[in-house]
């Protein structure tokens, strides 16, 4: 005699699912060629939305001041300007390609330039004096230094009437 009772809990019964076919489908439709390679595309757009806009930096405060670190390989020390306004440090970036290519059997000349500006700019809560900052460029590590401004004390008077 068989076991087929209707609440057996160890027989498990397949139901019919209605879109198993479509969510198949679906899944197959994203994994293959075209898709995919966009799908990741987009992935990788939104990780990085501008690759070459920016450049990393760090900000490291201590009880001295702060040190600002911008990663910037390749770039020559030329090509780096830091604009102080106030409350904020601007570091600028430019960089200038040009190419040029000559094809003597086909008699043509082709030139084209590529120019390339970066910049990051960091807030302080106090103004900076630009006589006190210091700035050093090697192997692509520019490090600022800004020392903190001392404030006045204040001395509060008692009043007697």
């Amino acid at each position: 005699m068989s076991s087929n009772f209707p609440m057996d809990p160890n027989k498990k019964e397949k139901t019919p699912q209605p879109f198993n076919g479509f969510m198949r489908s679906m899944n197959q439709f994203f994994q293959e060629k075209p898709v995919k390679n966009f799908l990741q595309q987009m992935d990788e757009f939104f990780s990085n939305p501008f690759p070459n806009m920016t450049f990393p930096i760090s900000v490291n405060e201590t009880e001295k001041g702060t040190t600002i670190k911008a990663e910037l390989p390749g770039m020559n020390k030329e090509q780096i300007q830091l604009d102080i306004y106030d409350h904020y440090l601007t570091i600028s970036v430019n960089h200038q390609e040009i190419i040029t290519e000559e094809n003597t059997q086909a008699k043509t000349f082709h030139t084209s330039q590529m120019f390339n500006k970066r910049s990051r700019s960091i807030a302080f809560p106090h103004p900076i004096d630009e006589k006190k900052v210091t700035a050093s460029y090697k192997n692509g590590l520019l490090t600022i230094k800004v020392p903190k401004q001392k404030g006045k004390k204040i001395m509060i008077e008692d009043q007697n009437p």
